[in-house]
């Protein structure tokens, strides 16, 4: 790999706590140099989160470890006429300003459309919120719990004893990242060709909706309200979580020749022929019988033997894991995806933080650094805002393609 995808892009970020960190770590992960400006005493919010009250009282917390890898810290006070001055100055070398203030909050700044505008026409500006720039939500405060339960996630997630149920991590943040993430490369692909910037207005409610895929279509097209179905598939039959000798086994054998496949391994060859289960739809029907019947034969082995006998004759099966076992698996350790960093705050404990799943011409994208501490490269603003500025004016200097 010669260089990454969005090698020479500068990213200002504004963004706090989940969704716009989320996202810039993508970005920085592609090769994009990301400089966090954050508030003076205190930074992202992130920094105080975690379980580790050590850390949080540090200005570590976990959760902050876990996505700003490889940034920059800068601490600007946007009420100093010295600090919006330099800040004026990383905007005008910026290719992407990215936020998640509430709506109007940053136009109240004094840094609206056009504003932004004025001080440097090819920006990319993002700004991530929970219900999007516009409507009669629009300054309503959300967090990923609220865009959970209003997008109804929550009312199709357990069963129908349990639900509704807030799904096991912040989704609809991270949904909210990848979805800015996302739209950013794709405005910077097309002002290649105008050369123009562009205002992008994510909402997470609407990300997490349209994520939601079928759940949402089958009721648009179909009129069919989905319903909470614990660990079974509604799309399919058998498709779901069964049971072993030792242990939760998923299995997705949604395909005729993989639940005929499934039978004849499982030792049950005669439910192939059985009325009640030798069509997809008649499967869905009678989909407690059939998963009795697969459970009984299921526990006669362990959940990593079925695992093996299953996905090597081609019918999907795996475990249900754990978090800790879950990241010790050698799939992960065979393509990178882990990345072991010193602390940031020079103690001698090694820092493990996630990938974003791509390999470029064969090779992980891994930070280069650890996290920063607080305005860690603040003694570099002089020398990193005159980069910045002779960026800009390079760009400006260039003609649209």
């Amino acid at each position: 790999m010669a260089e990454r995808p969005l090698s020479g892009i500068r990213v200002l970020d504004l963004t706090n706590v989940l969704a716009g960190p989320y996202c810039s770590y993508h970005l920085m992960l592609l090769g994009a140099e990301v400089v966090k400006v954050e508030q003076p005493g205190r930074g992202d919010l992130a920094r105080s989160l975690g379980p580790d009250p050590e850390l949080n009282r540090a200005g570590i917390g976990a959760s902050f470890l876990a996505q700003n890898a490889g940034k920059k810290s800068l601490v600007l006070d946007l009420k100093d006429p010295a600090d919006r001055a330099d800040f004026e100055d990383l905007v005008r070398g910026a290719d992407v300003l990215l936020d998640n203030f509430r709506a109007g909050v940053l136009a109240r700044m004094g840094y609206g459309a056009a504003r932004l505008g004025e001080l440097n026409p090819r920006l990319v500006s993002c700004a991530i919120t929970g219900f999007g720039q516009s409507g009669p939500m629009s300054t309503a405060p959300a967090y990923d719990q609220i865009i959970q339960g209003l997008s109804g996630m929550m009312s199709i997630t357990g069963t129908t004893d349990t639900a509704p149920l807030r799904v096991g991590f912040p989704v609809c943040d991270s949904l909210g990242g990848l979805g800015a993430a996302l739209a950013i490369s794709a405005a910077l692909l097309g002002r290649e060709r105008t050369g123009q910037g562009v205002r992008l207005d994510v909402s997470m409610l609407e990300v997490s909706l349209s994520a939601m895929g079928w759940a949402v279509s089958n009721y648009l097209v179909s009129g069919v309200d989905p319903e909470p179905m614990g660990d079974q598939n509604a799309t399919a039959a058998p498709s779901g979580t069964f049971e072993t000798a030792d242990g939760g086994l998923n299995i997705a054998a949604n395909r005729q020749e993989q639940f005929v496949t499934l039978c004849r391994l499982a030792g049950l060859p005669g439910l192939v022929d059985d009325p009640r289960f030798a069509e997809r739809e008649a499967r869905k029907l009678h989909r407690a019988e059939l998963n009795t019947e697969l459970n009984t034969a299921l526990r006669q082995r362990t959940a990593l033997e079925w695992e093996e006998i299953l996905s090597s004759a081609g019918v999907p099966a795996a475990r249900v894991l754990t978090v800790p076992e879950a990241v010790e698996l050698e799939q992960l350790a065979h393509r990178g995806f882990f990345t072991d960093l010193p602390y940031p705050d020079g103690s001698d404990r090694t820092l493990r933080v996630s990938g974003n799943g791509v390999l470029v011409d064969g090779e992980p994208l891994p930070p280069a650094s650890p996290p920063p501490l607080l305005d860690q490269h603040g003694e570099e603003r002089t020398t990193l805002i005159a980069r910045w500025r002779a960026h800009g004016r390079t760009a400006a200097e260039a003609p649209a393609s």
